[in-house]
């Protein structure tokens, strides 16, 4: 870095006078060698810091893609859920970046200040004062930037989870004519965001502007005072340009780090979100392994809570059910049948009380452990971009296609899989959009009936199917029994309660009545008036019997 400033003072104070040549020649291939190790170092330092963000990528991108899976079962989601993602790419972008090259070079100003001061003490003083005004724009570009940079932070998570929103209910926006008020709704988030954003711009253009200014403006001015110590006799004409250089030398780091501060100060609120997320949500410890759950399902005064909120949803539930058992949860909407489903297979945790398989509860197992021995259908079937193998197989990459078509079979949806030109390959799309509603519940069924777990949990399982698949989701019912596993079944319409043999019946978070379904089914509900397939009707008379 003090190459220029010492080649220049050399030419002008050794060179020129002597007319050598030589000399000239000697310190062009010194300084020439000087520039390329320099730039040798510059292009290490920033594959090191490439390198630098890469390595921080890969230690923390797996944490963060957990994070953004667990976070919305552990409190409501608000604005953008990829946020997580987005502050580790700010953080990696800043650190593969000119930012910390300022960060790097900010102590070496005393050097070059000491050397200016060494060529004469005004020019050291006319050096020092510029940096002391530098310093003190960075301290007021932190100051005034960080309540822009916060908003802006802030707005753009509301502005993204707005249009991410908008995106996945496409549909409903476009049929009942919501695009203009949802693009308004936009419009309002994104000024907002943009507003932030042009405070920050001024204010770091602004001071960025200034201290570019006043850098070339003591450039000159260390020109015009070496003149007057040169005609005066107390300077050598070299110190002229190299005090010059030198100053810039000295002050860049300072003009580097005020353009770069945007970025500093959003890596910085990046790391604080991250960290607080990232202690918020540790990593899952491995249990011990368990042997294979195999013989009885049993919850004790089991209670649930949504997760960041207060009220209580599920409360005091008390069944058991052994090996070969089927259920089905019945009640009015807003009963708790779905929160008690999501219970059941460890989505939710119990606010109190315990679910046991086998005598162990849920905790006692590693999600990822006792994944494949429970099978989950939710009401909201969405299935991943994939062929339809991938997504009955669960990803699995050592998937056995016997095993994949026994799944197939068991929901009864095989021969309607063959029967697309792709059959098992068929790419299905973001979503599973290339199926309608009614075949992603039945793909979504094989799905959680691959691997022939032990607890299967359908809820609301025949919303979308018509007789054929109802008559399918009975077997498949029937063959969990079968083979010793225990089917619970969330259902409004009684039919799909005709492979169960017990029910439970709820009403406001609470279990009304557990038992065998014919008497549980005589004892809590009316019949239905109307059509075999009408909802069962809650008999309030009758609840407390």
């Amino acid at each position: 870095m003090l190459t220029g400033a010492f080649y220049m003072l050399q030419v002008y104070d050794r060179v020129l006078p002597s007319r050598s040549v030589p000399t000239l020649v000697a310190l062009s291939l010194l300084a020439a060698g000087l520039f390329i190790t320099q730039g040798v170092l510059d292009l290490i330092r920033s594959r090191i810091l490439l390198r630098v963000g890469s390595y921080i990528d890969e230690k923390l991108s797996g944490r963060v893609f957990d994070t953004i899976v667990r976070l919305p079962l552990k409190a409501q989601s608000r604005g953008d859920g990829l946020q997580p993602l987005r502050d580790l790419d700010t953080i990696r972008n800043f650190l593969s970046g000119q930012g910390p090259t300022a960060l790097f070079d900010l102590p070496w100003m005393p050097i070059y200040l000491a050397i200016i001061f060494s060529f004469h003490p005004m020019l050291g003083m006319a050096a020092l004062i510029g940096a002391i005004i530098l310093i003190g724009l960075t301290l007021l570009t932190e100051m005034m930037t960080r309540k822009p940079v916060a908003n802006a932070s802030s707005n753009g998570i509301m502005r993204n989870g707005l249009a991410e929103a908008s995106r996945r209910n496409a549909e409903v926006i476009t049929a009942m004519g919501l695009a203009g008020r949802m693009r308004n709704r936009w419009a309002g988030a994104n000024e907002k965001f943009m507003e932030s954003n042009r405070q920050m711009g001024d204010v770091t253009g602004g001071f960025g502007a200034m201290s570019r200014a006043l850098r070339m403006m003591l450039q000159s001015a260390v020109l015009g005072i070496g003149a007057y110590f040169v005609i005066h006799g107390q300077a050598s004409a070299g110190i002229i340009i190299a005090g010059s250089i030198l100053v810039s030398r000295a002050l860049a780091p300072v003009d580097l780090a005020i353009a770069n501060w945007r970025g500093f100060v959003g890596a910085r609120q990046s790391r604080q979100r991250l960290v607080k997320l990232l202690a918020a949500l540790p990593l899952q410890e491995m249990p011990m392994q368990l042997p294979t759950p195999s013989q009885a399902l049993k919850v004790e005064a089991a209670s649930a809570v949504p997760p960041g909120d207060k009220k209580v949803v599920v409360q005091d539930v008390n069944f058991e059910l052994k090996a070969g058992n089927g259920l089905g949860i019945i009640g009015p909407s807003g009963s708790g049948k779905s929160c008690l489903a999501r219970l059941l297979v460890g989505v939710w945790q119990p606010v109190r009380g315990n679910i046991r398989l086998d005598g162990a509860s849920l905790e006692q197992w590693n999600p990822e452990t006792i994944g494949p021995h429970i099978g989950y259908l939710p009401q909201d079937v969405e299935l991943f971009a994939g062929t339809i193998a991938e997504n009955i197989s669960r990803f699995d990459p050592e998937a056995a296609p016997d095993a994949i078509i026994a799944a197939a079979k068991a929901a009864g949806v095989h021969d309607m899989i063959v029967n697309f030109p792709g059959g098992y390959e068929t790419e299905l799309g973001e979503g599973g959009m290339a199926l309608s509603a009614g075949q992603r519940q039945r793909v979504g069924l094989a799905r959680a009936l691959y691997g022939d777990p032990f607890l299967v949990v359908l809820d609301e399982p025949n919303s979308n199917l018509d007789a054929e698949g109802e008559k399918a989701l009975t077997q498949a019912i029937l063959n969990v029994r079968q083979r010793k596993g225990i089917a619970i079944v969330v259902a409004h319409r009684p039919s799909a309660l005709a492979g169960v043999d017990m029910l439970l019946a709820m009403n406001q978070g609470r279990v009304v009545a557990f038992g065998p379904r014919d008497e549980v089914a005589a004892k809590v509900f009316r019949p239905p008036a109307a059509a075999s397939n009408a909802p069962l009707k809650v008999v309030p008379a009758t609840v407390g019997e």
